[in-house]
């Protein structure tokens, strides 16, 4: 008896909002989607599921490799491009006290 996979995303995780260094941002995640609803336990109120794929995350150093593995699956995916990160000007607090400064002092 063979069950069918469900389909899967592929997606590069963007980094943490609270963090400025983009630790954990470089590799590629294969997550599975949900195949049923999430159910409430009647005894204690939790949630539970009984598809366990939910549970599975697989990282991968490049697209290419989570590609070529759920190809060599049989996974139905779509991947999601990351964003390109908005890029910062850089200041330093000497530039607050310029003789040349471009914008009125406010204080």
């Amino acid at each position: 008896m063979s069950r069918q996979m469900p389909s899967a995303r592929i997606f590069r995780p963007s980094r943490d909002a609270t963090q400025s260094g983009l630790a954990r941002t470089k590799q590629w995640i294969l997550e599975f989607d949900r195949t049923s609803p999430r159910e409430i336990d009647p005894l204690m109120g939790w949630n539970g599921s009984s598809d366990m794929m939910q549970q599975v995350r697989l990282e991968f150093d490049t697209e290419d490799e989570a590609v070529a593995y759920a190809k060599r699956e049989g996974v139905a995916y779509r991947v999601e491009q990351p964003a390109k990160p908005a890029l910062r000007k850089g200041l330093s607090y000497s530039d607050n006290f310029k003789f040349n400064r471009t914008a009125p002092w406010t204080h």
